[in-house]
């Protein structure tokens, strides 16, 4: 059965979504992959908002709260993965990348500017629906980071800025790192595997380039960490004051 077709027989008989479920955000010029998209999420519990370009995503989240959103990279005008660039600047809010596209090359490429997960089309709805489900999960973790800021000694990391300061000085994080701190900030405390921290087999690769890069910005003796510390068989994991 097609990735359509199945979309319309699994929502017969669905539910409403509930006032307080979660509520994603879905962009795409295509019309009909749009209202697919949110007969199909809706009827599966969550509540949905389409949007059919980055400059009209920009207005519902200038309005609305969104725990998700699901981006098309190829739009007309600003691309998904421009949109996504330009998000983290401000937003730590999920991103998942719907594309055509499935070269490792433009993966890491969405990976890199701040997207959380990537499924290139056609896709089965099924997994579709696992992975929101992973990345709300992780995102929703018991322990999550309730406040803007966690303090690692003389640093302190703005969630949702994206901002590493060590006293006055702003210390500069790329895309990739402030990816990895956010991650880090809502689960303080709590081991993260490598797969935790990007859910891709080709930028796993290289997570302990990126924790050591981090170290060296945020311990005074990145040889023996204090705050970003390694999990002897499970990963790493962030340990604010």
């Amino acid at each position: 059965m097609a990735a359509n077709e199945t979309m319309t027989a699994e929502t017969e008989n669905a539910a409403a979504p509930a006032d307080d479920a979660p509520h994603i955000l879905v962009v795409d010029d295509d019309r009909r992959i749009r209202e697919l998209l949110k007969r199909y999420l809706s009827d599966n519990g969550f509540r949905v908002t389409t949007a059919e370009h980055a400059a009209e995503a920009r207005a519902r989240l200038e309005g609305l709260s969104f725990d998700l959103i699901v981006l098309d990279v190829m739009m007309p005008g600003e691309s998904g993965l421009d949109l996504t660039r330009d998000l983290r600047k401000t937003s730590a809010v999920p991103i998942l990348m719907l594309t055509a596209r499935g070269e490792a090359s433009d993966r890491i490429d969405g990976l890199e500017r701040g997207v959380d997960d990537y499924l290139a089309k056609p896709f089965e709805p099924r997994e579709l629906l696992l992975r929101i489900g992973t990345i709300l999960r992780r995102a929703q973790a018991p322990g999550r980071q309730k406040h803007d800021e966690i303090l690692l000694g003389p640093c302190r990391f703005n969630v949702t800025r994206g901002e590493l300061w060590n006293g006055d000085i702003q210390v500069r994080l790329t895309t990739r790192e402030i990816q990895l701190m956010r991650i880090f900030a809502a689960n303080p405390g709590k081991p993260l595997s490598r797969l935790d921290l990007c859910d891709n087999e080709a930028a796993e690769r290289s997570i302990d380039v990126q924790i050591n890069r981090l170290r060296r910005k945020i311990e005074s003796d990145p040889k023996n960490p204090l705050y970003l510390q390694t999990v002897r068989g499970e990963g790493y994991a962030l340990m604010p004051d």
